[in-house]
């Protein structure tokens, strides 16, 4: 599913209360830690991530990478924050009639 501007800007305003609940250290991507994105994408569909890695470039590739292994769609990133979404297709949570 392609978010088309309407719906990311709805994305958006969702994320914004959000507390991040994927944490990425120097320690980088680690199995346990995509299988932990990808049960959170199921359960919430949308998502914060925090990356505390210093390196701008090394921050846009975590995410970028995290972003790839589990199918979801990066809705915004905004320095170390990040907002993924993946529609749970079995029973939807976020309702875009409402964007």
């Amino acid at each position: 599913m392609s978010l088309n501007p309407k719906q990311k800007k709805y994305l958006r305003k969702l994320g914004h209360g959000l507390r991040p609940v994927i944490m990425i250290a120097e320690q980088g991507l680690k199995d346990s830690l995509i299988d932990a994105t990808r049960e959170a994408l199921v359960a919430h569909e949308l998502i914060k991530i925090r990356v505390r890695v210093d390196d701008r470039d090394e921050r846009a590739r975590l995410i970028e990478s995290l972003r790839e292994a589990t199918g979801a769609e990066t809705v915004s990133r905004v320095g170390g924050m990040a907002l993924l979404f993946k529609r749970n297709r079995d029973r939807p949570r976020i309702d875009f009639q409402n964007a």
